[in-house]
């Protein structure tokens, strides 16, 4: 695979075509990706609503009124919009689900191995629950991961993409009871196929050069 090739190809997708669909078998792989995202400590402190049924992105849509209606079309046009929300706060309950988990899938050999990884984790948990009192922003850098891994992943199954931060994030978190259940909604990513609309397809990708932001040691 040429990933060069994939970074310097893929765009953010200005418009959809509504009648393509992505085929359901690879969703799932877009799905699984999800799941395994990196996180710091493995705290995996996120949630993912997923809307492919115009019901569903219409509930998502709601959020783009006013100063952000301009994102609605690459809500409703979109074949599949997945909302990354994270985790109001890293609690205790939710530790616990994840050790368990790693427990499940075999990763302690010994008790003494799942009382270390406990004792890690809780160190960092507690070191931006209580010292850096970041704990919030922390969740968010986390989730952004998963973001990330999203967005080329889509690109290597050459799937469009439009990453979205422009959005009413309290009525969406609203509109989707997100705080009922200790969630809030940080960033959308639309996913489809181009229409030929999509104005920016046509433009030539800019960056910075590598030697105004690599430095070699």
């Amino acid at each position: 695979m040429d990933i060069a090739r994939i970074a310097t190809t893929r765009h953010t997708t200005k418009a959809f075509d509504p009648k393509r669909k992505i085929p359901a078998e690879t969703f799932a792989q877009l799905e699984t990706l999800l799941r395994y995202a990196p996180s710091s400590v493995n705290s995996q402190p996120w949630h993912f609503v997923i809307a492919h049924t115009d019901e569903g992105k219409a509930r998502i849509a709601k959020a783009t009124h006013g100063s952000f209606a301009y994102n609605q079309p690459k809500i409703m046009n979109a074949s599949h919009v997945i909302v990354f929300c994270a985790r109001q706060a890293l609690d205790e309950s939710h530790l616990a689900a994840v050790l368990e988990q790693e427990d499940r899938d075999g990763r302690f050999a010994t008790p003494e191995a799942k009382a270390g990884q406990r004792k890690s984790r809780r160190y960092y948990a507690d070191l931006h629950r209580f010292d850096s009192k970041d704990v919030q922003p922390w969740m968010e850098k986390q989730l952004y991961l998963a973001f990330g891994t999203l967005l080329f992943a889509a690109a290597a199954l050459e799937i469009d993409a439009c990453p979205m931060e422009g959005f009413d994030a309290r009525a969406l978190d609203e509109e989707l009871g997100l705080r009922a259940d200790g969630l809030t909604s940080v960033v959308i990513a639309s996913l489809g196929y181009r229409s030929g609309d999509d104005f920016n397809a046509a433009l030539p990708k800019s960056r910075l050069p590598a030697d105004a932001i690599i430095t070699h040691l």
